[in-house]
């Protein structure tokens, strides 16, 4: 077996471990801000809870129904959220989008998502990157205070 296929089976390890122990998979009354995410291709659907002090979010979970990839994707974005300000989870948001949806990702993208990286091999997979995006779709809009999102993206800013 070459280095490739041992990290490949770690992050599929990693993904299957958060879809079996999906962590932060709580309601959260008193969160600052939340919002709904639906992804009308495959029926996923979830609330995103945030809670912030000082626009540092000190807490993050979510509750709903979802393929496994999306379930994983929740429970990892909860964990790597909290403790962040606003802007570097907004930051996580476009280096997340960028690691799925653009042909060639910028090469930071997967240093600077760390445990995250374990999504890149869904970009082979187009109709699962929905999937895996839909927390962080969610989660941009909480933080924006928006309305609820679809699954369709929304507008990523880089700077």
């Amino acid at each position: 077996m070459n280095d490739t296929n041992d990290l490949d089976d770690l992050y599929q390890d990693l993904i299957l471990e958060h879809t079996r122990k999906p962590r932060n998979f709580r309601d959260m009354p008193d969160a600052a801000r939340h919002a709904d995410g639906h992804n009308r291709l495959c029926g996923d659907k979830l609330r995103l809870y945030v809670k912030l002090d000082n626009g540092i979010i000190t807490d993050a979970s979510f509750k709903g129904a979802g393929c496994s990839i999306s379930t994983a994707s929740a429970s990892m974005l909860t964990d790597a959220i909290r403790g962040k300000t606003v802007a570097q989870a907004e930051r996580l948001y476009a280096d997340f989008h960028h690691l799925l949806t653009d042909p060639t990702p910028p090469d930071d993208c997967g240093k600077s998502l760390g445990k995250l990286a374990a999504f890149s091999g869904v970009r082979k997979f187009p109709v699962r990157v929905k999937c895996a995006t839909l927390a962080w779709h969610t989660l941009h809009a909480a933080l924006a205070a928006a309305s609820a999102p679809d699954s369709e993206p929304a507008p990523i800013s880089t700077e």
